[in-house]
């Protein structure tokens, strides 16, 4: 070292901090950083919305439904891809659902007579029903949480999530611990591989006593997941007990969750006023 020459201090240090000895710094930061962006911008607890990052708009499937026809039967992929255009077209009224359910427990919650930001739309922050939450909350005039993952695919934050409140996680535990932190209500609308780690993980936690406050899980479409999975056969084999179900509620339209959602509120932290449970 020359002489008179500073040593770099450690929170300066990319090379350090970018190193498997910082790995711990890393997750501390995903803790206290979101932590702090919280408190600032005043938000109190959450409404997460979890869905597939496939799910189209209306717009979007119906337009690439058209392209797909246009592509004529002279494409070898033809009815591979025109079934595929229908999937997704079908998929889409789970898009525009989420849309309006944020939307209205936005506005919901815009009037309740508090300073505090109350039952916040939180998603993942990238496309699909995760853009179909924050895009609702955005239309009601609200504000909502982006809570993205660094992955090849998917990882960018949807323009209805505003800059302070748009988050990029690399460990999914720290963000799945902010999903479930803040959350008062869980919306669980059909998606896939991501979408059942979160389900599962957030019913184990329920199943074991590790919420404490309490929690409104609902799922959206009880024939889709009836598909995916068959509950009733997991009681039949003695994996989960029938009480288990109790655990979250089925809801097959927006008016439904909705209701579901806001009674669950009024009486577990809103029976005496604005209380923060």
């Amino acid at each position: 070292m020359k002489k008179n020459q500073v040593p770099e201090k450690a929170y300066r240090n990319m090379d350090f901090l970018s190193s498997t000895s910082a790995r711990t710094v890393r997750m501390l930061a995903e803790f206290y950083e979101p932590e702090a962006r919280f408190k600032k911008n005043n938000i109190v607890d959450t409404i997460v919305f979890f869905g597939s990052a496939r799910t189209l708009s209306a717009k979007d499937a119906k337009k690439n439904y058209n392209k797909t026809k246009r592509a004529g039967k002279s494409s070898r992929a033809y009815k591979k891809n025109l079934k595929a255009a229908e999937t997704h077209l079908y998929m889409s009224k789970y898009y525009e659902d989420a849309v309006e359910l944020s939307k209205k427990l936005t506005e919901w919650s815009m009037a309740l007579p508090t300073n505090e930001k109350r039952f916040i739309i939180c998603s993942g922050g990238g496309p699909g029903i995760m853009e179909a939450a924050n895009k609702g909350a955005s239309l009601a005039g609200g504000d909502s949480v982006g809570l993205n993952i660094s992955i090849p695919y998917e990882q960018f934050v949807n323009k209805f999530v505003k800059p302070e409140l748009a988050f990029e996680f690399h460990y999914f535990f720290m963000r799945k611990f902010w999903f479930m932190y803040l959350a008062k209500a869980l919306i669980i609308f059909p998606g896939g591989f991501g979408t059942l780690d979160e389900m599962m993980e957030m019913l184990t936690l329920a199943q074991t006593g590790k919420i404490k406050k309490p929690m409104k899980v609902v799922v959206y479409d009880e024939d889709y997941w009836k598909k995916i999975i068959n509950f009733e056969a997991l009681i039949e084999f003695g994996a989960i007990s029938a009480s288990d179900l109790k655990l979250f509620d089925f809801c097959n339209t927006i008016d439904e969750a909705f209701t579901s959602i806001t009674e669950h509120f009024k009486k577990h932290y809103l029976n005496n006023g604005i209380k923060k449970g």
